[in-house]
């Protein structure tokens, strides 16, 4: 079992907890990631119902996990397709209300499971320092789930 720095997301802190990790003929850990869909929709989950704001890198995974082009975005919220752009490189902060709308609508959109009230959304949706780690318990790749539910 083996701790993993899951960035192939495009999150730089995002760790799966007690991976099992095979070793190759030549004595090599091979990480491999099964149920990467699982896995993403666990990752949104945790990012939308996290207690903070979205960073520029959550934006940029949503909008892409809800197969969402930044023009795409950008009409659905009534902004500029630069103004997505600006949020995903951090040149601008993003609007709460732009924040609540993109969490909803993933939420909606991926069909993620949360029992996350519409106000308590709502009050997430704050400016806040870089977001902290999101840990995923690995230990079953079928069913993956954030680390404090598996404790």
């Amino acid at each position: 079992m083996a701790d993993y720095r899951y960035t192939e997301s495009g999150l730089d802190n995002v760790m799966i907890r007690g991976m099992t990790v095979p070793v190759d003929d030549a004595g090599e850990e091979v990480y491999s990631i099964p149920n990467v869909r699982g896995l993403h929709k666990v990752i949104v989950r945790c990012v939308i119902t996290r207690d903070c704001g979205l960073s520029p890198k959550d934006i940029r995974f949503l909008r892409t996990e809800m197969g969402y082009t930044q023009a795409q975005l950008a009409e659905l919220l009534k902004k500029d397709h630069q103004t997505i752009g600006r949020w995903e490189r951090g040149e601008m902060p993003m609007d709460q209300n732009a924040e609540f709308a993109i969490r909803m609508l993933a939420r909606e959109k991926l069909n993620i499971d949360t029992e996350m009230s519409i106000e308590d959304m709502l009050r997430s949706c704050v400016p806040s320092a870089e977001p902290g780690s999101i840990v995923i318990d690995g230990t079953d790749p079928t069913h993956y789930k954030p680390w404090q539910e598996a404790a």
